[in-house]
């Protein structure tokens, strides 16, 4: 007499799903914290620290000191909870290092993008936010002094350029090279522009007033509004990549 054991075929269907997702909850969780990040950034910088949309840089001294003291409550608030949680965009920059692995080129393109990103967000984002608290923390220094914080932080946030160009192109050079096809074709393009929106911001350097000054409809609102639809085009294929990303693939060092 013989005997066989049966499996349920639809139970083992239901399990796989589930134990697919449950190896994935690390990339999951990556993914979200990118749009919670962003929120918060855009809580910080605009209604807190109150430096976007910049402020102008053709003040007096006085009136950038006027700035920092009108609003040195909100900047204290705002850049003391950036850097706590400065770190998610470290989560977000792994998570695209980690498609970039999964793309049909050299891991060099993803440590340079890892390096490039973190590397950049000294200048351009916690520079910015020190100068500011400096400002703040002690209001009787020389108004020369506290004027010299105010051009510091903004020339940092809104013209650091090399490092988040290099990491724009190496990105889309790795979608361009990819026969994996994890990005499209198409999102390249869109982010070669971020790295034109990068030189269009140089000229800060040199005017004070105009559209190539830090908050000029070329340097600053042109460059912000190209970012907003890169930033929200990057979400939506990064949340495709994870969801079609097999729970088993093995990613090459």
């Amino acid at each position: 007499m013989s005997s066989t054991i049966s499996t349920d075929p639809v139970t083992e269907s239901a399990e796989a799903p589930a134990a697919g997702s449950r190896e994935k909850l690390d990339l999951r969780i990556a993914f979200w914290t990118i749009p919670v990040y962003y929120v918060l950034f855009g809580i910080i910088f605009v209604p807190l620290a109150r430096v976007m949309p910049p402020p102008k840089p053709g003040l007096s001294t006085q009136q950038m000191v006027d700035f920092v003291e009108s609003h040195s409550l909100t900047i204290k608030i705002g850049f003391g909870i950036l850097l706590v949680v400065i770190g998610f965009a470290a989560v977000a920059n792994a998570l695209i290092a980690l498609q970039i692995k999964r793309m049909s080129v050299g891991s060099v393109f993803a440590y340079s993008y890892i390096v490039a990103l973190a590397v950049g967000a000294l200048p351009g984002c916690l520079m910015c936010a020190l100068s500011f608290l400096t400002a703040t923390l002690r209001p009787e220094r020389d108004p020369r002094i506290i004027a010299f914080l105010y051009d510091l932080g903004m020339m940092t946030f809104v013209g650091s350029l090399g490092c988040f160009a290099t990491g724009y192109m190496v990105l889309a050079l790795a979608i361009f090279l990819d026969k994996n096809e994890i990005f499209p074709k198409w999102f390249a393009y869109i982010t070669i522009w971020q790295i034109v929106t990068e030189l269009m911001a140089a000229p800060i350097f040199i005017f004070t007033d105009g559209p190539f000054a830090w908050d000029g409809s070329i340097s600053f609102w042109l460059g912000t509004a190209i970012f907003g639809i890169w930033e929200c085009c990057l979400i939506v294929l990064l949340y495709r990549a994870v969801q079609q990303q097999p729970a088993n693939e093995r990613v090459p060092d």
